[in-house]
């Protein structure tokens, strides 16, 4: 699911569904397992007048044990970080899969 909103509100909508889990902080499981875990939303904030000032909130799921968390990128996050480049690979196949159902 795509959804477009400011950063903030994404965070706060995705924690009331119960997306607890801080993939920033604790991605090991996402690196050393990232077939466990499925995307469920995505939210994107792109700034006005800066490209700079964009950022991503994803709200991702581990399949096995059901536990709902958040991962934050920033635009120039991907990188350095092993998460985000798994995620991002994890949004690319999501999106190939989807073009392939259709």
């Amino acid at each position: 699911m795509y959804h477009y909103a400011g950063a903030s509100q994404a965070i706060e909508e995705l924690k009331k569904k119960g997306f607890t889990v801080d993939y920033n902080l604790e991605g090991e499981d996402i690196i050393n397992h990232p077939d466990d875990f499925e995307i469920e939303h995505i939210y994107r904030y792109e700034g006005m007048t800066n490209p700079d000032d964009e950022s991503t909130v994803y709200g991702i799921k581990q399949i096995s044990t059901g536990d709902k968390g958040l991962f934050v990128a920033g635009n120039l996050s991907f990188e350095d970080n092993e998460t985000a480049k798994i995620i991002l690979n994890m949004e690319i196949n999501d999106r190939q899969n989807t073009k392939k159902e259709d």
